[in-house]
């Protein structure tokens, strides 16, 4: 099972309402914080939708700043979450990476997601720190040796 990635307005609303609905209304950040300037499908990110039995459950994009890759805005709705599709956004995060020739990714995990991405391979590289009133921390995975 692959995440699907974005290619029309259908659905990118499909992901951008998926975001609302955690960030917005559950994790209860600022409407203004959480949407911004790489909320388009102009390039600049590339955004997927996972699904699970049809329906679109979860969400993620991937942008690149330089020499390195940065996951953004990965979140599955809560009814969802434990079934693996995290894992499937990431990894699908981290495919498209490769196939721009970029062998680092990064990541602000927030501090209670810290667990699940040291599992699939990435390290904490910072303190914690305070982003839209939630603590996270830099982390970052090598994708070269995968």
């Amino acid at each position: 099972m692959k995440a699907k990635r974005i290619t029309d307005h259908t659905d990118f609303q499909k992901a951008l309402q998926i975001r609302k609905e955690i960030f917005v209304q559950e994790q209860r950040v600022p409407i203004e914080d959480e949407f911004d300037e790489y909320d388009t499908l102009d390039g600049q990110c590339e955004h997927v939708l996972v699904y699970y039995n049809e329906e679109p459950v979860g969400t993620g994009r991937i942008r690149i700043i330089d020499s390195f890759a940065k996951a953004e805005r990965i979140c599955v709705l809560k009814p969802y979450r434990k079934l693996g599709l995290g894992k499937i956004i990431l990894n699908t995060l981290e495919e498209i990476a490769k196939e721009k020739g970029i062998v680092q990714i990064r990541l602000h995990g927030q501090t209670q997601a810290e667990n699940f991405y040291k599992k699939l391979g990435y390290r904490t590289l910072s303190d914690v720190f305070i982003e839209a009133n939630i603590p996270h921390v830099l982390m970052v995975k090598d994708l070269s040796t995968k």
